[in-house]
């Protein structure tokens, strides 16, 4: 019996990985149960990290102009094999948002257009896609997807969202940042293949959480970041592109390698810092070491833990708990109260306040005039920080809502 199955059968949180709070440097102090925002970087890839910049210091010229570029590909290999894209048909980039913005720029939106998410979509991503549509004169629309909707039921409302001929690209998380959602994204694929729309998967989430194959989705856009839960360095992400799209792909940035084409035009920004993707594949090693399958097995089960013990202090009811259509997810939200956190601002003041006073990173998020606390679990996370917070929350919610 995996550890996974006794957090989800017997309501018991899995084992603690021995020294795996040793593998990073966070603050003791603080329960840090916010993996999913930022990431944590492992000891040892930052220290590969850094023997990297020592390298470029010693002799920069040289760093940027014997073999960089050789080694910027090498590594794209190598991060997408794990992830089963296509490494000539793919780029590595700072990040979701960075990626998000080249491929709205590539689409070349008319008047007529529209570009269609959901109101599961990233806030910046949905900025973005707002002043491409508002710069070309075209419309961004919105589907609803409810938090407790079911995979065939998710199909059924994109499928009904989309309008042949009008709808110039679908933007679907494949897990959603602000509810944790998990969304059947190889289906939504398919259904918007049968009238021709492009398709952008923002996986942001996905590297090094859950086993994918990006080829066999389909999409013709899909992006991950591998700061989030890969352990890589933050600013390190990949996007595939499908075949018939990597010659439209324009850059935010015209550098030198602007004739070689997609995927160098993209990569290739001069001095930027190239440090964070070629320690990349360090953080996969350090995946792999701790051996992902029981790394996926670990998280899952423990953050289910956090989501019952924490939304039982709250008073939630168990089917009010919404569960992902994957149970492999890292990451859970638990409702909040109505009318506590139901507005972006109130929902940062209160994890301000969680993070002051509790000394607890969390994510609060306002979504569908709601407040969610979303909750993440990694390798150095413990079931007591969870029920620590279980014991002091309510409290702290009782004089925030004073």
């Amino acid at each position: 019996m995996t550890p996974y199955d006794r957090g989800v059968s017997a309501g018991e949180p899995p084992a603690p990985v021995p020294g795996a709070r040793l593998l990073f440097s966070l603050d003791p102090a603080v329960s840090y149960l916010n993996h999913g925002s930022f990431g944590a970087v492992p000891i040892g890839v930052q220290r590969t990290q850094q023997r990297l910049r020592d390298e470029i210091e010693a002799n920069p010229h040289r760093f940027f102009t014997q073999g960089m570029l050789d080694r910027v590909i090498h590594t794209r290999r190598h991060i997408a094999s794990f992830l089963g894209a296509d490494p000539d048909g793919s780029a590595l980039v700072p990040n979701t948002t960075a990626a998000v913005s080249t491929v709205l720029q590539s689409v070349r939106l008319e008047s007529a257009d529209e570009v269609l998410l959901t109101d599961h979509a990233y806030g910046a991503v949905a900025l973005a896609a707002r002043r491409q549509c508002r710069r070309a004169g075209a419309t961004a629309r919105t589907v609803a997807l409810p938090l407790t909707a079911s995979a065939a039921e998710v199909v059924s409302r994109v499928r009904s969202a989309l309008r042949p001929g009008k709808t110039k690209l679908l933007i679907i998380d494949q897990i959603a940042s602000a509810t944790a959602a998990v969304f059947p994204v190889r289906e939504i694929v398919a259904a918007a293949r049968e009238h021709e729309i492009p398709v952008l998967v923002d996986a942001a989430h996905v590297p090094g959480m859950l086993p994918v194959d990006v080829s066999a989705i389909g999409a013709d856009f899909w992006v991950g970041n591998l700061h989030k839960w890969a352990f890589a360095p933050r600013g390190t992400a990949l996007l595939a592109v499908a075949p018939q799209w990597r010659r439209k792909i324009e850059p935010l940035v015209v550098s030198w390698e602007q004739d070689a084409g997609f995927p160098l035009s993209v990569e290739y920004q001069g001095t930027i810092d190239y440090t964070p993707w070629l320690s990349a594949p360090a953080g996969l090693f350090t995946l792999r070491t701790l051996g992902w399958a029981a790394v996926r097995a670990h998280n899952a089960a423990l953050v289910a833990y956090g989501q019952r013990v924490v939304g039982a202090a709250l008073g939630v009811p168990p089917a009010d708990l919404p569960q992902p259509i994957v149970p492999e997810v890292a990451m859970r939200v638990i409702p909040l109260p109505a009318g506590l956190a139901s507005t972006a601002p109130e929902a940062i003041a209160l994890r301000l306040d969680i993070s002051d006073k509790l000394a607890t990173e969390t994510a609060v998020n306002a979504w569908g005039g709601r407040g969610l606390l979303r909750l993440s679990a990694q390798v150095y996370n413990r079931p007591e920080e969870y029920d620590r917070l279980a014991e002091r929350l309510p409290q702290l919610l009782a004089s925030f809502q004073r």
